[in-house]
């Protein structure tokens, strides 16, 4: 990667995230129709806008906290609690992009978890719930000793990459998978590229390019938080010791 400063990478990554939500938004809203809780195609389109927020963009910020120069020195605790909040945050938003789904489906009779897509989908879903309660339970509650932290820890950071990986493919797939069933019969087909279908494709695009920009971020050496042996950097949330 370029050698550039992380806060400038930082507020670039910020912008493409914040682009990726704006853009599936207006995907959904201009082409398929906007929104709804009544269990037809809008109540659907909670899922995408939800799956590509929650799992793909707050999970990437979740993931690169430990990055910002800020957490390098002082109390690492408050950075932890970030960390957890922001992944809870998007577990939670996509605990209820898979609600929008289910409902849609059982709604109008169609089948679930019968595509490829649905099965990665759910799969990076459990695999992130067991990512987050392994690190709650290892890193912030107090009965797990420092050297299960530590043997835990290149284990954590392995999965939240493969996570974010899962989270961009599962996206792309489903934004396919979309375009494929709802530019057929009636409509300009995809295979002839209408507008929806190059704008969901630069969609698909980006959420790759997100992805792969954080992977690179948490991989890149000179970005990493150095080691500290402190008391607060060993400490977990709930110790009797303040």
């Amino acid at each position: 990667m370029l050698d550039i400063p992380f806060p400038p990478f930082c507020a670039f990554l910020g912008s493409l995230g914040l682009l990726c939500v704006a853009l599936v938004s207006a995907w959904c809203q201009h082409w398929r129709g906007g929104f709804s809780l009544d269990g037809g195609s809008r109540t659907f389109n909670w899922h995408p806008v939800l799956m590509v927020t929650g799992l793909v963009v707050l999970y990437g910020a979740a993931a690169l906290v430990y990055r910002l120069p800020n957490t390098w020195s002082g109390p690492k605790l408050p950075w932890k609690l970030l960390h957890g909040g922001l992944a809870l945050g998007a577990f939670v938003l996509t605990v209820l992009g898979l609600a929008a789904v289910f409902r849609f489906h059982n709604s109008n009779g169609t089948p679930n978890m019968y595509s490829l897509h649905s099965w990665m989908g759910l799969g990076t879903v459990l695999l992130f719930s067991c990512q987050w309660a392994a690190g709650f339970g290892t890193f912030l509650l107090p009965w797990a000793p420092a050297w299960l932290r530590q043997l835990y820890k290149p284990i954590h950071v392995f999965f939240g990459s493969t996570i974010l990986m899962l989270s961009v493919a599962s996206c792309v797939s489903g934004i396919n998978e979309k375009l494929f069933f709802s530019l057929k019969n009636g409509t300009t087909q995809y295979k002839l590229l209408p507008a929806e279908a190059v704008f969901a494709n630069t969609l698909g695009i980006l959420i790759l390019l997100f992805g792969v920009l954080v992977v690179g971020a948490l991989a890149r050496p000179s970005w990493k938080r150095p080691d500290s042996d402190s008391l607060d950097s060993r400490q977990p949330l709930l110790s009797a010791e303040r």
